[in-house]
């Protein structure tokens, strides 16, 4: 393997690197929801009320967002090959410790386990993608391993009712946590580094956190997250509960119905990616194309959720609009994972995507409380329609704050010759 004569960015086994980096984000996606779904109805819904779910969703994302601030860093520092292997470890292992959860509190101490290892799937999946592939087939390359996410989330409906219904809740936690153990073992017999790829620009020490967070790209990339990452939580996180709460829908119903918004949103991974990379190859600067592609993404994400109230008659009405605006946040994200390469050195490139994230575990956190004290509240004195169309108008707000900031606050896309020039400044 190691004796390909081509470069890695034109060999052909770049697609199978990128299609592990995809398996792994569909396993992070699985493990994410599966309590989502098995907490919506039955034993564990008479446990985990609107509320609790919410501060859960919290514990999930403090540990999301602390787990960012370090993550890419250790992975720059260890390697995509080591570094994406401990991060599966980690929260394949903190899913099974699911399965002996019985309160709250141990249900929330799992949580925090389970955010603070998936938060590195991005920064080791970034690095793959930034290792293996040209700048411009990076967003679509990026839009392949991210649409994991949509396709795990596609699966886990069926999937979990399935599972559920037949072997129980502790039962399912185990038999997923299986193919995650699986995943380490094929990785790490099959994925290896290039050598031939920007050697020295890879193998330097990556730029301390301190350095890159003050940069006006990292800064502006983390408080943008804060307002767009919750939309695409309230999708994943409230789905279930939406169609039991609205429509009195019970698991095996949602098993089978519950997939149309992912697949939906996993044709925006493609097509996102895609979009940029074609605008680019008809002679569009790769800094305008980039925030044009998230510009319309972010745009549409606002419009379906804004819309969402006056648009829902049905449940499949309301699978479609969460499908949309599902569409429009995948379209985003293989925009954005294609950023940190575009703008700081490859070997810093995970680092810079995992501080960027810590806005995602503020925003969820912040987000997922709100919404499930909203949901409690509202619900009694003006019934769950009603409670969810707020958090629909919410949401859409945020999406269209999250895109001005993109647009108008980050400045332009392009190399920071600062940090290259000087990426360690206090040796000096």
């Amino acid at each position: 393997m190691k004796g390909i004569s081509q470069g890695p960015q034109t060999s052909n086994m770049r697609w199978v690197m990128i299609g592990l980096a995809f398996l792994a984000t569909v396993l992070n996606y699985v493990h994410r929801l599966a309590f989502n779904y098995l907490s919506a109805a039955g034993d564990l819904r008479k446990l985990i009320p609107d509320d609790v779910f919410g501060y859960l969703g919290t514990v999930f994302f403090i540990a999301y967002m602390i787990s960012n601030v370090v993550s890419g860093y250790v992975i720059d520092r260890l390697g995509t090959r080591l570094g994406y292997i401990c991060c599966m470890l980690f929260w394949t292992t903190a899913g099974l410790f699911h399965a002996i959860a019985r309160t709250p509190w141990q249900f929330g101490i799992c949580r925090f386990m389970l955010g603070f290892g998936e938060a590195g799937n991005w920064p080791a999946g970034l690095k793959v993608a930034s290792e293996w592939f040209r700048p411009h087939e990076r967003s679509t390359a990026s839009g392949i391993f991210n649409s994991g996410s949509a396709l795990g989330a596609i699966i886990v409906p069926p999937l979990v009712a399935f599972m559920g219904s037949r072997y129980g809740w502790q039962s399912t936690f185990v038999i997923l946590s299986i193919f995650g153990y699986v995943w380490v073992i094929l990785y790490r017999l099959v994925y290896y580094t290039p050598a031939s790829a920007a050697p020295q620009e890879v193998r330097e020490r990556p730029i301390s956190p301190l350095r890159l967070i003050r940069t006006r790209f990292v800064a502006t990339f983390l408080l943008a997250k804060i307002f767009l990452e919750p939309v695409w939580y309230f999708v994943t996180f409230w789905l279930g509960r939406y169609l039991v709460d609205v429509y009195h829908w019970d698991l095996k119903k949602i098993g089978l119905y519950a997939v149309l918004p992912f697949l939906i949103a996993d044709i925006g991974n493609i097509a996102g990616g895609y979009f940029t990379q074609h605008i680019i190859r008809r002679g569009m600067p790769v800094p305008r194309a980039r925030k044009l592609a998230l510009g319309l993404s972010g745009g549409l994400m606002a419009l379906a959720l804004l819309a969402g109230p006056f648009l829902i008659t049905s449940a499949v009405s309301a699978l479609i609009v969460f499908g949309i605006a599902g569409f429009g946040y995948t379209s985003y994200t293989a925009n954005c994972l294609a950023l940190p390469a575009d703008v700081v050195p490859k070997n810093s490139a995970a680092s810079a995507w995992g501080l960027a994230c810590i806005g995602n575990g503020l925003g969820g956190a912040i987000f997922q409380s709100a919404s499930g004290i909203t949901l409690k509240t509202l619900s009694v004195t003006h019934g769950y329609t009603m409670a969810y169309n707020v958090l629909f108008i919410a949401f859409g707000i945020s999406a269209l704050i999250g895109v001005a900031i993109f647009l108008f606050a980050m400045g332009p896309i392009v190399k920071d010759e600062t940090l290259i020039r000087n990426p360690h400044p206090s040796i000096h």
